[in-house]
């Protein structure tokens, strides 16, 4: 029988595993300083889950990067706020002759946060950012051995990052980031050379530093229908997302694109970027396609990461978390190249015994129907 780290490694590298490898995402089990393995109520399925199931490590280096991919220090001011159900962080930046402002809630119990106002609201305000000096990033993995002694043969570990496009169009409110690219798409896509070239630097020195088997690059679904049609996915994601895969296989690590969304009428284009794996997959109605349809378009050349939606287990009944878990096992198997996760993770504290429950019923029965 395969280790869960031998388990891993051989899907993703399109080997055949002894069973399809089960993960919870973002619910990790072997690093105890994860926010999941700090709260009580998470306690009792967190030890289910390091017990029974294949742990992806999510955990990334410490860094000195500010603003853009960029260690320069422009001095922000911060305060913040107190509110009734939590707090407000606010931070501003004097850039030139404007001052620029960002805010980000926090609610009390919920282990997220929220932009409620993002740093630029117009082409000028991206202007000022971008004339700031461009320092690179440097980074620190000393707690990558702390990690890595807990962890052992029971998983892998797994950094993540931004494609240069997300990190664009994360300068602005959502809606109008869409209405830059679609209005602007010339000034857009200097930006995001620019980003590309900062974060490809960034990248090397990453990938010379931290020793981490899998990286997971965040950001393609900002280009995904429903967002934003195809035709932006092709100039704006396809050739920066191959240059970052190309660079990371150079390294001999493994490659994940994270895109939620509509991605039937992309993944075509993420198959070409070379990458290793794609998630979380999601099925009707909240992607455009089945798992049955991406298995039979992606065929050997992509390991799919999914797709059981969270709230099936955070909202479903136990009978619909096993027959919907059977389901994809069954639709997932053939071939290989699967691994059966959840599409997110809870974020509520205390967390439900209704969640605790499906959790459980999904590991059982992906366990008793996993092996080939």
């Amino acid at each position: 029988m395969m280790t869960s780290r031998e388990r891993l490694l051989a899907v993703c590298r399109g080997e055949m595993p002894d069973r399809v490898p089960i993960s919870t995402y973002e619910l990790v089990g072997w690093d105890q300083r994860n926010f999941c393995n700090l709260e009580p109520s998470y306690h009792g399925l967190m030890e289910y889950i390091r017990q029974k199931t294949d742990c992806i490590a999510m955990w990334d280096p410490a860094s000195d990067q500010k603003l853009l991919c960029s260690a320069y220090d422009a001095h922000p001011e911060t305060q913040k706020i107190e509110l009734p159900d939590g707090y407000e962080n606010v931070t501003r930046y004097r850039v030139g002759n404007r001052d620029l402002v960002t805010r980000t809630r926090f609610i009390n119990g919920i282990y997220t946060s929220w932009k409620t106002e993002p740093l630029c609201k117009d082409s000028k305000d991206v202007d000022a950012l971008m004339s700031l000096p461009f320092v690179p990033v440097t980074f620190d993995s000393s707690d990558a051995g702390r990690i890595w002694n807990e962890l052992g043969d029971r998983g892998i570990l797994m950094p993540s990052l931004a494609d240069p496009a997300y990190l664009a169009m994360e300068l602005m409110e959502f809606g109008e980031s869409m209405v830059w690219v679609m209005s602007e798409t010339e000034y857009f896509e200097s930006v995001v050379k620019e980003l590309h070239r900062r974060n490809m630097i960034n990248l090397k020195t990453m990938l010379e530093t931290t020793d981490a088997d899998l990286y997971r690059i965040c950001g393609p679904e900002y280009m995904c229908p429903p967002y934003l049609p195809p035709k932006y996915f092709e100039r704006f994601m396809l050739p920066y997302l191959t240059d970052m895969v190309q660079l990371i296989h150079q390294y001999n690590r493994l490659v994940r694109v994270h895109c939620h969304g509509r991605i039937g009428r992309v993944i075509d284009m993420i198959v070409e970027t070379g990458c290793d794996g794609t998630d979380p997959c999601e099925e009707i109605p909240d992607g455009d396609t089945t798992l049955e349809e991406l298995k039979a378009r992606v065929g050997d050349k992509l390991t799919l990461f999914g797709s059981m939606q969270l709230k099936l287990l955070e909202t479903g009944c136990v009978e619909d978390v096993r027959r919907e878990t059977a389901r994809m096992l069954a639709a997932g198997k053939p071939n290989g190249r699967f691994v059966l996760m959840p599409t997110a993770a809870p974020i509520n504290v205390p967390l439900r015994d209704k969640t605790v429950e499906n959790y459980k019923a999904y590991i059982d029965t992906a366990l008793a129907c996993a092996a080939y």
